[in-house]
Formats: structure tokens, C-alpha cells, sequence
């Protein structure tokens, strides 16, 4: 079975339509932030042990220098926890040394990623794959965005994906995660974002994955 993984209900939303009736998919609303997200998942695979993969999808901010533009799609081939570390005025620095170990990146570039581009292109949904960066802040300003975009080579950023990532290291399963650009990581201005349409884009993206991989599944049979 599928768990597809969503911090809000606005972002859950359009994939539950599409995927109505669907007997190997199981939604999971994880909650806002690192913390929400990866409680809420453990306590999920604790629970439900025929999950066999996990996909986040929702909402990105995506770096001005990237070329990306909103509402263009993204699929993480790595994710970072972007703020964990020491944190000085102008820069983060990661703890480092045997003394104090963090796991901190997290490589996504598995079976599951690599047949979720598959089906994006045989769909014809273009998409940009790179790697996130999950903050416990959301960037509200360009310097900071550009900061963060240059220190880590990342296309964009979001609040759960290394979170969830992490979780799925500890269970061994599977992790995908897909994100819709809503708005550019710039002088904060919400005027310019595009969450709901940014929403129904990841949720169809994420709904035409999932119909893919469960056809692949039926094929081997």
C-alpha cells in the first residue's frame, strides 16, 4: 500500500479526489513542521504494517537563481535538514565531530524515485528533480533563500520531507517526495503565491504516480 503524506488538508485535498475508490492508497495528514511530520508518521508505521511505500507531496518555495518559475513541479532526489546546526547571524554551520552525530541528508535517489520519472514523463507533466531542504523556518527573505540555495546546491524548500525521510530510513521503506512550486523564496510577499493552484498540481502529479506504479505492479503478474 501506498501512504501518501501531506502537511495540510488544502494539499490532501485533490489527491483524494482523483484517487477515489483506489484499494493501495491510504492518506495520512502529517501535521506542519519536522516535528508533526515525523511523529505523525512513526505512529502511522507502528500502526499499519502493510504500508510499503511513502510519498510526500504539497507545496515548495522554490530558490530564485534556480530558474524555476511557480507552479513548476519538483521531485527530490535528496533532502537536507537545512537549520540543524549552529546558527550565527550570517550562516548555519552543521555540528560536527564523533561526539555529537547528526543525520542530516538523506539520499532519495531509489526504485521508487527513479519509476516516479518514468511515469511524469510518459504523463507529460514536466519536472525538475533536485534536491530540498527542509527548515523549521520558512526563508522571509531573498538573502536568506539565496544563503540556503548556495550552501546546499537545492532548488527549493519545504517543513517535512528530511523529517520524513529519516522516518523511512528507521522502518526501511520506500520515500518519494514530489512538490509544487507556490511561490519563489524572496522578500516574503503572500500576495504572489499560488498555494491553491499549487495544491491541485501536486495532488494530480501525485495521483497519476500512483495510478502508474500500481499499473507497473499489475504488469509483473
Amino acid at each position: 500500500m501506498y501512504l501518501l503524506v501531506a502537511a495540510t488538508e488544502l494539499e490532501l485535498e485533490s489527491a483524494r479526489q482523483a484517487l477515489a475508490g483506489a484499494r493501495n492508497v491510504a492518506f495520512l495528514l502529517s501535521g506542519v513542521g519536522p516535528v508533526d511530520a515525523a511523529f505523525a508518521l512513526t505512529r502511522h508505521l507502528s500502526l499499519h504494517y502493510q504500508v510499503s511505500a511513502v510519498i510526500n507531496f504539497g507545496v515548495a518555495g522554490a530558490y530564485l537563481s534556480t530558474g524555476l518559475e511557480v507552479l513548476d513541479m519538483c521531485v527530490a532526489n535528496g533532502e537536507t535538514l537545512a537549520d540543524l546546526g549552529i546558527c550565527f547571524a550570517d550562516r548555519i554551520e552543521a555540528l560536527a565531530g564523533e561526539a555529537l552525530p547528526v543525520n542530516r541528508e538523506f539520499d532519495l535517489e531509489n526504485e521508487l524515485y527513479q519509476e516516479a520519472r518514468k511515469i511524469l514523463g510518459l504523463e507529460n507533466i514536466p519536472f525538475v528533480s533536485g534536491r530540498f531542504l527542509t527548515v523549521n523556518c520558512v526563508s522571509g527573505t531573498g538573502r536568506r533563500g539565496d544563503y540556503l540555495h548556495e550552501t546546499h546546491q537545492a532548488i527549493c524548500e519545504n517543513m517535512e520531507g528530511a523529517a520524513l525521510a529519516r522516518v523511512c530510513q528507521g522502518f526501511g521503506i520506500d520515500f518519494l517526495e514530489l512538490r509544487c512550486v507556490s511561490n519563489m523564496v524572496e522578500d516574503r510577499n503572500p500576495a504572489q503565491w499560488r498555494l491553491k493552484e499549487a495544491c491541485a498540481a501536486a495532488g494530480f502529479a501525485v495521483a497519476k504516480v500512483v495510478r502508474g506504479l500500481s499499473g507497473a505492479e499489475l504488469s509483473r503478474f
